[in-house]
């Protein structure tokens, strides 16, 4: 998004806008582009602050302190490995592990070709299904190393459909 087009600064001045009678606008305003964009970077927030009066700093502090803003482009596919208590007993390490090895990418990484984003998540209240994996808000239960190859084929073969 860097080099934003006229569009996209006219997108992004109308997001802040609609939270104008807000309180404490932020994390709504974020949270829209966001959805809209699919990353936060520096330039964007550079227009939120000038449109609302909320420092750069203190909205990259927001950015960089919750896990769902980016402040760069994700993939197509994110996948999330769940990395709580529950589901590393139960082998998440190894699980994560395969993805990033078969992927190429490091936890926070996102592909080359764009496809897929590789997330370690904390608990996301799946316990019960150790170890779990949610992909674009799909939550696979158990899944095991042997999985991880089908998966990432299943999703590659849906991109090129």
């Amino acid at each position: 998004m860097s080099n934003l087009q006229a569009t996209a600064v006219a997108k992004i001045e109308e997001i802040c806008d609609r939270y104008t009678e807000e309180k404490t606008p932020l994390m709504m305003i974020l949270s829209d582009i966001q959805n809209e964009y699919g990353y936060i970077p520096l330039d964007v927030q550079e227009i939120v602050s000038k449109k609302t009066g909320i420092s750069v700093a203190e909205i990259y502090g927001v950015v960089t302190f919750y896990s769902f803003f980016s402040l760069t482009p994700k993939g197509k596919y994110v996948i999330g490995c769940c990395l709580g208590t529950a589901c590393y007993v139960k082998g998440a390490q190894n699980v994560i592990d395969k993805f990033s090895e078969l992927l190429k990418i490091a936890p926070g990484e996102t592909s080359e070709d764009g496809l897929f984003t590789l997330d370690a998540l904390r608990c996301i209240g799946a316990c019960g299904i150790a170890p779990a994996v949610s992909i674009n808000g799909k939550v696979y239960p158990k899944v095991e190393v042997g999985q991880v190859p089908q998966i990432i084929e299943d999703y590659k073969a849906q991109a090129n459909a």
